[in-house]
């Protein structure tokens, strides 16, 4: 059956963007139903922000179309912009305004009358949790307080698409779970929203789905828990004293391994019956030259799945 443009709150074909010689997005193609929290996972340097900025009208493919609110990108840039929230990497908040009056005028730019300004103001002081601060000055904000307004200024027109762009990049825990907390209730209330990230565990808290994106395009999409299960039931993890270019040929040789990775004095053993494993692995790592520092075992994580489909981890630099 083929959507239609309401069926899908975010749909891509073929997107691309150059800039220059260089192609930052390769030809994504994505499918973002309403009320889902879609995940977009990748590396700096993969083409999230790229996407993004494409999706959000402050950059034009280079090829393809997407649509977003059942509107085109390209040639409807104002009936999406209508539609949706942005929150960017670095939040443009003037540090001599106060959160009141930074909220109050985005919500004149949106051409919202001066009542319906003042409730929504009120409710989104309580949303996002800033409290008595709303009249002081932004300058005096922490950085955690500053990712909230921001946020609190995306929906102050309530969108029914919000796209966050990696939203707890140097927060603090706390912060970070408080930005999660916001995620949910807004995902609660029917809003769609993408986020773009670099943190494993906000992917697995936070997404009904992820989309992997390695060098420009989407390497794997699904569930969490369906494309860490598609890579192996356990993981193995050892740390050596030693040098442990041995390790692995000794390793691949043991009936239960499926994959050895070497990373700095880590080795990383996928194997398909974890508390059956354990044991050969020790005594096959003793036979190497090496002495075993810590040995544990974990069920795997998206970096397993990244390393598995790329041969690289999610580290890097932004596009």
């Amino acid at each position: 059956m083929t959507e239609t443009l309401t069926d899908l709150a975010i749909k891509a074909d073929g997107l691309v963007r150059r800039f220059g010689d260089k192609v930052a997005v390769a030809g994504v193609d994505l499918k973002v139903a309403p009320g889902e929290i879609y995940g977009f996972l990748g590396p700096n340097g993969a083409g999230k922000s790229t996407t993004v900025r494409m999706l959000v009208t402050l950059i034009a493919p280079s090829e393809g179309r997407a649509e977003v609110a059942g509107y085109d990108v390209v040639t409807q840039p104002g009936q999406v912009r209508l539609r949706i929230g942005v929150a960017l990497q670095d939040a443009a908040l003037d540090p001599k305004q106060t959160g009141r009056e930074l909220l109050d005028l985005q919500g004149r730019l949106y051409g919202m009358a001066e009542s319906v300004r003042r409730t929504r103001l009120e409710q989104l002081a309580e949303l996002v949790d800033i409290g008595d601060a709303l009249d002081d000055r932004i300058a005096t904000y922490s950085g955690g307080m500053k990712r909230r307004l921001d946020l609190a200024a995306a929906l102050i027109h309530e969108p029914s698409v919000l796209f966050l762009d990696e939203p707890t990049t140097g927060l603090d825990p706390l912060s970070r779970q408080m930005v999660w907390e916001e995620v949910r209730r807004l995902n609660a209330q029917g809003v769609t929203i993408f986020l773009t990230t670099q943190y494993l565990e906000e992917a697995d808290e936070l997404a009904n789905r992820v989309g992997i994106i390695a060098d420009g395009r989407l390497v794997a999409e699904g569930p969490p828990e369906v494309l860490k299960r598609s890579i192996g039931s356990d993981v193995v993890l050892v740390k050596v004293v030693g040098d442990p270019a041995a390790v692995p040929d000794a390793l691949r040789a043991l009936p239960d391994v499926e994959r050895v990775d070497v990373r700095g004095d880590t080795v990383v053993i996928s194997v398909t019956d974890g508390a059956k494993a354990v044991s050969p692995v020790a005594v096959a790592i003793d036979g190497c030259g090496v002495t075993v520092a810590n040995l544990s075992l974990r069920t795997p994580t998206l970096d397993d799945v990244f390393l598995e489909l790329t041969g690289g981890h999610l580290q890097g630099e932004d596009r």
